[in-house]
């Protein structure tokens, strides 16, 4: 079953796919593995250029749904459609 995060379309979980993680909607990328390419120092254009299958947006929506993991709201679960 997969689940979502209201605001963030892009961004889903599944028990059964990379341990339950938050990951963009139709990959294996998760949103840890984003975050950790970008903190390596690979800029958002290296990053697509190497997942060309990911879009602008895919990122972009990645980090603001960290930044709001990080503070303090709570970002509620849904059954997604």
């Amino acid at each position: 079953m997969e689940y979502a995060f209201p605001g963030f379309d892009r961004i889903v979980t599944s028990p059964d796919i990379c341990n339950g993680k938050p990951r963009i909607k139709g990959t294996r990328i998760s949103v840890s593995s984003v975050l950790a390419y970008l903190a390596g120092g690979m800029t958002t254009d290296e990053f697509l250029q190497e997942f060309h299958w990911l879009t602008k947006e895919d990122v972009q929506q990645s980090l603001a749904f960290s930044s709001m993991m990080m503070g303090d709201e709570l970002i509620p679960l849904e059954k997604a459609a």
